[in-house]
């Protein structure tokens, strides 16, 4: 699902850079990526994503190099492919709760809003909690209860790719256990891959391999 070769990413103008001799990561295999703040774990997810290109090196996601890509064909393969659960949410303002999960169905014509996806969309918004809340927007939610929105928008689309950024950091330690139940029978039910920054080492046992950002060279600022 993922392969990077030599890969390299700095920002522009110095600072913070991130190099990574050899990672893979195959289909269906769940993947808790761990190491202290600054090492480039959040980077990682980015660069997985095509919202970050690297400068060299080369990186494959589900038989794609997104670096070749346009930026309009890259984010196509964003929508259609994975399913990102960010640390900040990145949920609209304006929208619902139910808009917000429904979200990338408005931004892309490749996807087919029916009533099966609203159903799914409910059935994943019980299943979280957020039954009730649908009818709020992010103002009128509190953070946990935000980032299970996030998370119900991630998993909406069946994505062939999970992309996890601290995706159980805003809650309680029932709710942490709730949603990893949830993302790996998703994950499970889909056949699709699971990669997740995470700093709750608690939660390592579950997954099928712990990838440590230690290992990889950075520099920051």
């Amino acid at each position: 699902m993922i392969r990077a070769e030599h890969l390299h990413f700095a920002h522009p103008g110095g600072g913070f850079r991130l190099e990574i001799p050899h990672l893979n990561v195959e289909a269906g295999e769940r993947v808790a990526v761990v190491g202290p703040s600054g090492t480039g774990k959040t980077t990682l997810l980015n660069l997985v994503a095509g919202i970050l290109l690297p400068g060299r090196g080369r990186l494959v996601v589900h038989d794609t190099e997104l670096a070749r890509l346009s930026d309009a064909r890259r984010r196509a393969f964003r929508i259609n492919t994975i399913g990102f659960i960010f640390q900040n949410f990145e949920l609209v303002d304006y929208l619902t709760a139910a808009e917000n999960i429904l979200y990338p169905y408005r931004i892309t014509d490749s996807l087919q809003l029916d009533r099966a996806v609203r159903s799914r969309a409910e059935e994943l918004a019980a299943a979280v909690g957020l039954s009730d809340k649908l009818g709020r927007k992010p103002s009128a939610l509190s953070q946990g209860e935000k980032q299970r929105v996030a998370i119900c928008r991630a998993l909406v689309t069946r994505p062939a790719l999970l992309l996890a950024d601290e995706a159980t950091g805003n809650l309680d330690p029932d709710n942490k256990e709730l949603i990893l139940d949830l993302l790996f029978a998703q994950a499970a039910a889909e056949g699709a891959t699971l990669l997740a920054v995470t700093h709750d080492h608690a939660l390592l046992p579950r997954f099928d391999r712990v990838v440590d950002f230690a290992a990889f060279r950075t520099r920051a600022a």
